[in-house]
């Protein structure tokens, strides 16, 4: 893409390619300006290579044709290799002509574009590693003055000014000429501006030098802009909505749904645009199309935002393509929570085969689905954005994304609030509390599942306010109130009871069982995981019954039934192996061991402690795996 460092890395090796004698018949360089607004084309460029050969005035021949016979003999005769570099192309007219006619000379051409149709070796370039960005600022500010010691001062606003630069070469040399000129000013200073703007190119270009060595201009935006002006209108227009969508990648279909376009119309498209490096392809697990990611650099982002930002047509085209986009994501969310949740008996979801299936799309969408909720907080989006957060709780909570759910439970309650939908005010705020007990946030969680029971209450919502009581008996829990959490159980259950719902029951029992737990009342605790476990049973809900089999299994051991304790965990497992809940699985793995120790059986503790430790390691709970192995290592052989 512009900025990347195209003719700086040409000229570089160039340098050193000569300085090893590489190239002994000389090296020869045209600017062809591809993408001014009055590129050079071959004919002129032909001319330039002629005069730098010797041949000009009058030994130049009178006619075009004649002219390349005669470039094309003198490096037919040079004996020494030569390297030619064509510089700035953007079409193959510019500079096939150019080509010497023989494999004795080289030729390096830079380009915005990919020229696929030609038998030529293709280097794509990259943005920086974060790495070697702090290192080109660093040397840049070192190289004026060796004293400058910001960098080592303040290495995370360094780091943080290189991700806002996207690691963009051309970004990151202007931004190091602007420390230069603010010599007493910290590095700090620089990002907040920047972040305060929105928008890097148009700080960073306001405070540009404006030139290299070379002579190149250092700004941005132009540089974006002539790659934007070259598209062509369809090519524009799908840019420009891309630069909207939610999240640093999006999938074809959700592109197909923003545009408004068929998915093969739309990949075409892309691959067109990702051969002028507008946009970069992330292949998904099978490198089909259907998986393929698109990926924009972030200043390009921010330049086809602001393009959109400054016209009223273009705003509204805009907007209504993240309507599309919303709704695509707030049907297939749906479909993916439904087979989430789905029990024998129960219509099948439409897409989703299994719960795999499920996952796997909802893994891959995530940072998009998670960002547009967030357009809530826009009246036009709110609605959606409240139904399309709802989808999300189950799937969040399962991978234990507890940062994200809390993010998409406070933009849907704000976004609820914007509506005017009490009733869906309430389920966020129920939604955030169970994230912000799982974030060990528990007196929040405690004071959010008030306020949504309060709010049910206020709608009559009697079925949503039992499960605010079943919520709000969990956080009590945890905060070491078990009296408490009984009385809220104990409140759930009944208001579950009268409305018939025998399924949302069996959870009510199921935790009011770990309250009476706490509570030391072992007995009664068995009683109420059984009920759940029958429950569970009886709905054909075989992953909740595992959950049951778990919790009566600590009541089990806690009243020194030790062996039905081991059996009850056992029986859990075999549950769980359906399933991707690595947790519960390792939760379950040393809740065994616990009981193996229990029962003087060292071999099999040590045994299921190093399971429980591979299965939170698979869940991403590196403290719990820790803990597991080191319980390992203190049982003797």
């Amino acid at each position: 893409m512009g900025g990347i460092g195209k003719t700086a890395l040409a000229l570089e090796a160039a340098h050193r390619a000569r300085a090893e004698g590489w190239f002994p018949g000389g090296t020869l360089f045209v600017d062809l300006r591809g993408y001014d607004d009055d590129p050079v084309t071959a004919d002129q460029a032909v001319l330039a290579l002629l005069d730098a050969l010797g041949v000009r005035d009058r030994d130049l021949p009178p006619t075009t044709g004649r002219q390349y016979d005669a470039y094309r003999a003198l490096l037919a005769e040079r004996r020494d290799r030569m390297l030619l570099i064509l510089d700035n192309a953007s079409d193959p007219t510019q500079y096939v002509p150019l080509l010497p006619g023989t494999d004795r000379h080289r030729v390096l051409i830079t380009s915005r574009d990919r020229p696929d149709a030609l038998p030529v070796r293709l280097i794509d370039l990259e943005t920086l590693d974060p790495d070697d960005s702090v290192a080109l600022v660093t040397r840049a500010l070192h190289g004026t003055d060796e004293r400058d010691d910001r960098p080592a001062r303040e290495p995370d606003a360094l780091r943080e000014l290189a991700d806002l630069c996207g690691h963009l070469p051309l970004a990151l040399q202007i931004a190091a000429g602007m420390l230069r000129r603010r010599r007493h000013r910290d590095i700090a200073s620089v990002v907040a501006e920047i972040r305060d703007a929105g928008d890097a190119t148009a700080v960073l270009d306001h405070a540009s030098p404006g030139a290299d060595l070379y002579g190149r201009s250092l700004v941005l935006r132009p540089v974006l802009e002539t790659s934007y002006r070259r598209l062509p209108p369809d090519q524009a227009r799908l840019l420009r909505l891309l630069c909207l969508a939610p999240g640093a990648e999006t999938g074809t279909e959700a592109v197909a749904a923003l545009a408004d376009l068929g998915t093969e119309s739309v990949l075409s498209l892309l691959e067109d645009l990702a051969a002028t490096h507008l946009v970069a392809p992330v292949r998904g697990g099978n490198g089909t199309a259907s998986e393929v990611r698109w990926r924009l650099h972030d200043l390009v982002r921010g330049f086809g935002a602001g393009v959109v930002a400054e016209d009223a047509g273009l705003r509204e085209e805009g907007e209504a393509a993240r309507e599309r986009v919303l709704g695509y994501y707030q049907r297939w969310a749906e479909a993916a929570d439904d087979r989430l949740r789905w029990l024998p008996g129960m219509e099948e979801p439409e897409r989703f085969r299994d719960r795999g299936q499920a996952l796997a799309w909802l893994d891959g969408e995530r940072a998009a689905l998670v960002a547009a909720v967030e357009w809530g907080r826009e009246e036009r989006f709110a609605d959606a954005a409240v139904r399309l957060a709802q989808y999300l709780g189950k799937f969040l909570d399962w991978r234990r994304y507890f940062d994200d759910w809390i993010t998409v439970a406070e933009a849907a309650r704000e976004a609820a609030r914007l509506a005017g939908d009490r009733l869906a005010e309430a389920v966020s705020w129920d939604h955030l509390g169970l994230a912000l007990q799982e974030a060990g946030r528990v007196e929040e969680a405690i004071d959010a599942h008030h306020k949504a029971r309060d709010l049910y209450q206020t709608t009559g919502d009697r079925h949503r306010e039992a499960s605010a009581w079943n919520n709000l008996g969990l956080a009590l829990q945890e905060a070491g109130r078990p009296e408490e959490a009984i009385d809220a159980h104990h409140r759930a259950r009944d208001l579950y009871q009268t409305t018939g719902d025998r399924y949302r029951e069996a959870s009510a029992w199921n935790n009011l069982g770990l309250a009476l737990q706490e509570a030391g009342r072992v007995e009664e605790a068995i009683d109420a995981h059984h009920r759940a476990r029958d429950l569970y049973q009886t709905a054909g809900d075989r992953y909740r019954e595992a959950s049951a089999w778990n919790n009566l299994g600590l009541a089990l051991r806690k009243a020194g039934r030790v062996e039905e304790a081991i059996k009850a965990y056992s029986t859990c497992l075999e549950l769980y192996q359906e399933y991707e809940d690595w947790y519960g699985d390792g939760q379950t793995l040393h809740n065994l061991a616990l009981a193996h120790q229990a029962a003087h059986r060292p071999a099999e503790a040590r045994a299921a402690y190093l399971q429980s430790a591979d299965a939170f390691t698979r869940a991403n709970a590196p403290d719990r795996a820790a803990q597991a192995r080191a319980r390992a290592a203190e049982l003797p052989d």
